[in-house]
């Protein structure tokens, strides 16, 4: 099998991408892999270093308003589609799939055009602009969220999951406990503010700080983000706060099974961590970042509040008395924790990324007959 994929800009859209690659080089171990994405993106970084073969296009997306920039767009979108139908000729995929971002545009659309089977993954619940634009040409759509399907016109629809939750669920708690060097008896709240940190989330956490030690059986990890470590953790040394209680870290490099030992997390609500914790059933405090496109982090965060698996606090309203109440709140209801957990699980799909490979196979083996 010969796979091109496309997906940049966040690692909401890359590392999916790279789930479906680890999962059909599982599957079909001889097969070749290109990996299309922008050089400004994280992508040109990331994906080299699972020795993958990267090349790159520039393209950028649309203003919602007026502009001459949208000109620029478009003839980079216009130059692009030409460099990719130039990469495809060359490299003569038997599929294309775009995860996502901008750059993927004009790589499916190029495919598209030239008669490739194609696929999208689209990984929140309100799909984006470029997965919108694609979903008219592409062969098939795999949506997340079952709440995705009705935002597309496609005879060939397939609630997937997302790719990352299949890594993840294979995740061991006893390794992540290990890992912290936490005792089993201590339960573990998870804080993650993000790569870069989140600097409301960061203001709560240590106007929180003090009534930790009310939580006697809870542990609190807490990952800060590389930016903002040395500074939390001056705050917190300054607060007097017990750090016995509090394991602070910039970064977590073994993140799937840290996840494997949490019983809640309070995190941002990026679609590939929502798969992530819901592969594991972890109930979830979602505080979802007010800064990106679509505002498609809350409307991640009220979906999976709709199905009774997390609690959503809006950044505008979140403070230390109102995150350390949510924490408390269901630290002190076994029952309530239980419930989510298990609504957590039953709109988790540990099995993503092989249901993405077998749509992949149906998709090519159609196009073939």
């Amino acid at each position: 099998m010969r796979v091109l994929i496309s997906g940049g800009g966040t690692g909401g859209h890359i590392y999916p991408a790279l789930s479906i690659i680890k999962e059909i080089k599982q599957q079909e171990p001889d097969s070749v892999f290109l990996y299309v994405g922008s050089s400004k993106g994280l992508e040109a970084d990331i994906v080299p270093r699972e020795n993958i073969p990267f090349q790159s296009i520039e393209v950028s997306g649309f203003r919602r308003k007026l502009s001459l920039d949208n000109l620029k767009t478009i003839y980079r979108f216009i130059k692009s589609v030409r460099e990719s139908k130039k990469m495809i000729r060359d490299f003569k995929p038997n599929i294309v799939i775009g995860t996502g971002g901008y750059v993927c545009g004009p790589v499916v659309f190029a495919a598209a055009r030239l008669g490739i089977p194609t696929l999208i993954h689209e990984q929140n619940v309100i799909p984006g602009l470029t997965n919108k634009f694609l979903s008219r040409f592409s062969s098939a759509i795999a949506v997340s969220f079952e709440g995705s399907a009705s935002f597309f016109n496609h005879s060939t629809i397939e609630i997937t999951g997302n790719p990352r939750a299949t890594e993840v669920a294979q995740a061991s708690r006893k390794e992540g406990r290990a890992s912290l060097n936490l005792p089993l008896t201590k339960k573990i709240i998870l804080i993650v503010g993000g790569s870069r940190g989140a600097k409301a989330i960061n203001l709560a956490f240590l106007e929180m700080i003090n009534q930790l030690p009310k939580l006697k059986d809870c542990h609190f990890v807490y990952v800060t983000g590389d930016v903002h470590y040395n500074e939390i953790r001056e705050q917190v040394e300054k607060k007097g706060a017990s750090i016995e209680q509090v394991t602070l870290k910039p970064f977590v490099y073994n993140m799937p099974d840290v996840l494997a030992a949490t019983d809640l997390i309070v995190n941002r609500a990026g679609a590939s961590f929502l798969a992530e914790i819901t592969s594991l059933g972890i109930p979830s405090i979602l505080i979802p970042s007010p800064y990106v496109t679509n505002n498609h982090q809350e409307k991640n965060a009220r979906w999976l509040e709709e199905k009774g698996a997390a609690k959503v606090i809006l950044e505008k309203e979140l403070n230390g008395d109102i995150l350390y109440q949510s924490i408390a709140q269901l630290m002190q209801d076994e029952n309530e924790l239980k419930k989510m957990s298990t609504a957590s699980r039953q709109v988790g799909y540990p099995e993503a990324a092989h249901h993405i490979y077998q749509l992949m196979k149906k998709i090519v083996q159609n196009e073939k007959h």
